[in-house]
């Protein structure tokens, strides 16, 4: 009999978790009554039928609970794991990232990036650089050039001011697209186009600043340089992954005044010109956030996805993908291939302290 309570609490969790992973099985059950009852149960029949066998097979001694817990894990992760299973996952760990120490700037490259150079790593789609930048108090990368790509900096800790080259230190204003202090959360997004020239400065007296910088292909050359900074609140991140960046809503045909207006396909991003969206999210131990492919908001719907899981705890941090097996650690991403627009990728924290994790989605 415990057995098969056992089998019918693993049948039950692996249904329960196929219907939450598929939005069309989910919403064509919701449509008919009596099913869509049935749907809404389920989460309560898999807790209700797992305690059951628990609390009826458990000895003073706890063994056999102990035994059963491992099973349903594992159960659960398979079942994760076989929602995706046409996507290919690869390990990107931190130790096959460059990495240059020049005392002001600690940084680490994904990709190849100045002086540092893998072929195997040298774009993943229209993504083409993802760095882990450390700067320390009063330096910075001073007045340069850019152009012809989609660059911004996620802001991890610290301060980090952002000064167009036209600007004199002193006559600023106040905070603007051209100008502005950057704390956590914040994100600064530049469009180089035909040619724009800024600094990046960490103007903290004492402080060390924490960025990813980001730079993806834009889908034409020669746009109208422009910046766009917004921040994003702690709080939503920590509800699931809240979206960034989302291609500009007219499109490579869009007219000067659209560029102007510079509407994203999604309220509340940043538009950038690429078939690109981005996301973060901040995800405690033991739960799992999941990203939708394509967030409703791409043109291609054969897509790939890197994500990326910041240095932030101290080694704490930890992450699983699709339930697979390889556990990411600080520093490590993956590149998430052969996904569909509209697949639901787990991400699913493991480790000890809160992962804040960056999903790049790109075609």
């Amino acid at each position: 009999m415990q057995r098969f309570i056992l089998a019918l609490s693993l049948f039950v969790a692996s249904i329960s978790i196929l219907i939450y992973n598929s939005s069309t099985l989910r919403d064509l059950l919701h449509s008919i009554p009596l099913v869509s009852h049935i749907v809404s149960l389920i989460p309560i029949l898999t807790t209700t039928s797992t305690s059951t066998t628990l609390a009826s097979s458990a000895p003073a001694t706890h063994t056999h609970q102990e035994a059963v817990q491992p099973m349903l894990k594992n159960a659960v992760k398979t079942s994760m794991a076989q929602t995706l299973q046409h996507a290919k996952i690869s390990k990107h760990a931190s130790s096959t990232r460059g990495h240059s120490d020049h005392g002001w700037l600690n940084t680490y490259h994904s990709f190849s990036f100045s002086d540092w150079y893998n072929p195997k790593f040298n774009n993943f789609g229209s993504l083409r650089v993802l760095n882990e930048d450390r700067v320390k108090s009063n330096s910075g990368f001073p007045t340069h050039p850019h152009r012809d790509f989609e660059i911004f900096s996620y802001i991890l800790s610290g301060e980090l001011t952002h000064r167009d080259s036209m600007l004199k230190k002193g006559a600023e204003g106040g905070q603007s697209d051209r100008f502005y202090r950057m704390h956590r959360g914040d994100v600064q997004f530049t469009t180089g186009g035909t040619g724009i020239a800024h600094s990046e400065f960490n103007e903290h007296g004492s402080d060390t600043v924490h960025f990813l910088q980001i730079w993806a292909l834009p889908w034409a050359r020669g746009l109208t340089p422009r910046y766009h900074t917004r921040h994003f609140s702690e709080e939503d991140k920590r509800k699931g992954f809240v979206p960034i960046l989302s291609p500009l809503k007219a499109g490579r045909d869009a007219t000067a005044e659209q560029e102007k207006a510079a509407e994203p396909t999604l309220p509340d991003t940043i538009p950038i010109h690429a078939d690109f969206v981005m996301g973060a999210g901040i995800i405690a131990p033991g739960s799992t956030f999941e990203w939708t492919v394509g967030a409703k908001a791409t043109e291609a719907t054969k897509r790939k996805v890197f994500v990326h899981l910041p240095m932030t705890k101290g080694g704490k941090a930890k992450i699983r993908i699709a339930g697979r097996d390889d556990v990411l650690e600080e520093g490590d991403g993956a590149f998430v291939e052969a996904v569909n627009a509209g697949d639901k990728l787990a991400v699913e924290s493991v480790g000890e302290a809160d992962a804040e994790v960056v999903v790049l989605d790109t075609a």
